[in-house]
């Protein structure tokens, strides 16, 4: 069985990435409403296209629906950029993703089920520690980014991911076949076009996709004369949501926040990019095995267990791939960033060699760091993740906190 039938005679539209024109690009197309109709690997929403086949199952759902994209458009525009003409600069995201309803009009009404995969809206988010910055005069109450009520207008952007396959494989330095063999044999047959159709080079993956929130005025992201300052994070439920002190993961993004928040009070912009890679991409499951794992070791948890036991049970100690990180940024059309928020060379690297400068770095806080927290850190300085100018002396907080590492 295919969802690619080699017997019709309609021909789906050809895709040319990184053709600039949205037109010679072809749209997107991985729905099942017309299976002749589709043009790539898989099916929209990502991880939530199984909810979409339970909904159809349990009848809630029609399997024909086509969306009414009416007053769905981006409430900002964003690019088009030059780095959206190059088939390497970005390769795990559709440029053009968010203005299907626009540029792709003619076909939808011709019968083609054409569904966006970038949504930009504007909200409010109200955090604690965002409150407590208001009144350590950190942060100020301008009533146009910070409300009086403590809330900051942001502007959100949901992605999901659309990976072009040539360009991956030339990203991870593999050779595409191989690539795709991985992928057919690691998701156990799930999509059989990836060995038997070659001609399709688009492929929609179902794992967790991205959020952007930007903050301030959208168009000093690509000036070259004004501020900017860039977060980008990586999914950490237990600490994110719950704050769970064990690591620094939601003391860094709210940190980063805070930075973006005053680099565009100050007349720039921020960028906090939020990625859905839970336990550096390996699942929370394996997370908490591991953390049992280390707290159940003799002599208690330590720095030099940290990956070790990771490696253990997941057989690598990170799998994020920061490789393909950078191409938000790219759709974002940054090309400097004045102000990183963060202490990790993977992602510096990353960003660097894409061709985006970076100006400077900034690493968490000290008094920001969860006592419980000295392990990760350390184990990190340990295993390589920060230089020594970014990251903060651990041993000596440890110290400080009455913590030992060892």
């Amino acid at each position: 069985m295919t969802s690619h039938p080699g017997r019709s005679r309609e021909q789906p539209p050809r895709l040319h990435w990184g053709e600039i024109d949205p037109l010679k690009r072809g749209p997107i197309i991985g729905t099942v409403t017309n299976l002749a109709h589709r043009n790539v690997i898989g099916t929209h929403s990502g991880s939530y296209s199984v909810y979409r086949a339970l909904a159809v199952a349990s009848g809630a759902l029609h399997p024909n629906h086509r969306a009414d994209l009416t007053n769905t458009a981006p409430v900002v525009e964003i690019g088009p950029h030059p780095s959206w003409a190059d088939p390497n600069r970005i390769v795990s995201l559709d440029p053009f993703g968010g203005m299907v309803g626009d540029v792709y009009t003619d076909l939808y009404e011709q019968g083609y089920d054409i569904r966006p995969t970038i949504a930009v809206t504007q909200a409010h988010v109200n955090l604690p520690e965002i409150q407590e910055a208001i009144q350590k005069n950190r942060l100020s109450v301008d009533g146009k980014i910070v409300k009086p009520n403590g809330s900051l207008v942001v502007t959100k952007v949901a992605i999901d991911p659309v990976w072009y396959l040539p360009g991956i494989a030339h990203r991870l330095n593999v050779e595409e076949g191989e690539l795709r063999r991985a992928l057919f044999q690691q998701t156990g047959g799930m999509f059989p076009e990836l060995v038997t159709r070659p001609d399709l080079q688009v492929f929609l993956p179902p794992i967790g996709g991205i959020t952007a929130y930007l903050i301030g005025d959208v168009d000093a992201i690509t000036d070259p004369n004004r501020q900017l300052a860039v977060r980008v994070h990586d999914e950490c439920n237990g600490s994110d949501v719950f704050g769970s002190d064990i690591c620094t993961c939601r003391p860094y993004l709210v940190h980063g926040l805070e930075v973006c928040v005053q680099t565009a009070q100050a007349g720039g912009a921020g960028v906090l990019v939020y990625f859905r890679k839970e336990g550096r991409a390996l699942g929370e499951v394996t997370k908490f095995l591991v953390y049992n794992a280390r707290k159940r070791q003799e002599g208690g948890d330590s720095a030099d267990a940290y990956f070790n036991r990771t490696e253990c049970v997941a057989g690598a100690p990170d799998m994020r791939f920061q490789e393909l990180m950078p191409d938000v940024l790219h759709w974002l059309g940054i090309t400097r960033i004045d102000s990183f928020v963060s202490m990790s060379d993977m992602k510096y690297n990353a960003i660097t060699s894409s061709g985006i400068e970076i100006v400077k770095r900034i690493p968490i806080p000290d008094d920001l760091i969860p006592e419980d927290a000295m392990v990760e850190i350390a184990a990190k300085q340990a295993a390589g993740y920060y230089t020594e100018t970014t990251a903060p002396d651990a041993v000596k907080l440890a110290t400080i906190k009455g913590r030992s590492l060892l």
